[in-house]
């Protein structure tokens, strides 16, 4: 086992796609027995749950609510979410959602945090909300971390006095909010290396000590597909990226199909357009994928890389047995005999190795 892979967290985020033949509620229950699944492996530290709001492939829109089922029906895995879109909520509601959490479930939730809004203005008229929400990510964020603090007229309870973990889950703008207010932050995705790295080295540069953490910490998020060959972990990435590809060119967001359906379509005549192909190929680049030895050897160096304290793995498959085969196989990788550990910052920071131009 490579020893950067040894000495790293390895966690899981599952958005509750839903499959052709499978509707929202079973995609709910299959995250909730994924998160059993994964937490008898022993290997992962964290199972998060998504906020998505009327799309129609994803199941997850109320993640402290799922989130609370997760935790229900296990018994050591941390719990939380990747995560809860502040903008779209009020932060009062928020640290009481998490208190509730925290009471029932002491120790083992997290609370990832996210400045997106709803996708669409129809979306966000019925949340209430618009674009220009998000710019007030920061003093939400400010806000709720107080409500755990305590002071002013109005309380949280049971929120106030409870530690919950919290995380930023950062694009651009998120990794300067997460250093200048003391917090971990979660980066994604790992197709895009320069864009990471320059999101990382900004973060790590800015970071101001607090009461949530000492020092940085940094969860790179992305992709992992593990198989017997290169070519099976490759078709655990088809279902969603034709998901995504159908998305981009025609506004809607469907429920993965299988992947031998889309290879065929692939392969026929006309059965994509070239702006669809164009979309899916795309799709199917980047990722970590392959045999365990491939696996190993992208994410030592990636790891490397990063000086990330932690990898976060996003996999969406049709394949529901082909997804906990690719999960065991990681595991094997991340080694066995993890126990759940403490909160994040308790770990010591680790640096990052240099790469050569």
């Amino acid at each position: 086992m490579s020893t950067v892979i040894a000495q790293t967290r390895f966690s899981v985020l599952d958005r509750s796609r839903t499959r052709e033949g499978h509707d929202g509620p079973q995609a709910l229950r299959d995250s909730v027995r994924l998160a059993q699944q994964l937490e008898a492996l022993g290997s992962f530290d964290r199972f998060w749950v998504s906020e998505h709001h009327s799309v129609p492939g994803v199941a997850g829109s109320a993640p402290t609510v799922l989130a609370a089922a997760v935790a229900a029906a296990t018994s050591t895995i941390r719990v939380g979410t990747g995560g809860v879109m502040l903008p779209n909520h009020q932060p009062l509601v928020v640290a009481e959602q998490f208190g509730v959490l925290e009471a029932l479930f002491p120790g083992r939730i997290d609370m990832g945090l996210g400045r997106s809004v709803g996708f669409t203005d129809g979306v966000r008229k019925a949340l209430g909300r618009d674009k220009d929400d998000a710019d007030r990510f920061e003093e939400q964020l400010a806000e709720l971390l107080r409500r755990f603090t305590g002071g002013g007229p109005v309380h949280a309870y049971p929120a106030e006095g409870l530690r919950v973990p919290p995380f930023v889950l950062a694009t651009g703008e998120g990794a300067r909010i997460a250093a200048a207010a003391g917090l971990p932050v979660v980066v994604g995705d790992l197709r895009g290396r320069e864009k990471l790295l320059a999101a990382v080295d900004r973060y790590r540069a800015d970071f101001r000590p607090s009461v949530w953490a000492a020092q940085p910490y940094v969860v790179i998020a992305g992709t992992v597909a593990v198989a017997d060959s290169e070519e099976a972990a490759r078709r655990l990435l088809v279902p969603e990226a034709w998901s995504m590809a159908y998305s981009r060119t025609h506004g809607t967001f469907p429920p993965l199909a299988p992947a031998e359906d889309i290879e065929r379509r692939a392969r026929a005549e006309g059965g994509m357009s070239d702006k669809e192909r164009g979309f899916y190929e795309s799709g199917l680049r980047g990722h970590v994928h392959g045999t365990p030895e491939q696996v190993e050897a992208a994410l030592t160096e990636v790891i490397g890389a990063t000086g990330a304290d932690e990898v976060l793995v996003t996999t969406s498959t049709y394949d529901r047995a082909g997804l906990l085969d690719s999960y065991r196989l990681l595991a094997a990788l991340v080694g066995r005999d993890r126990q759940a550990v403490p909160p994040h910052a308790q770990i010591p920071r680790r640096p990052r190795i240099p790469t050569r131009a």
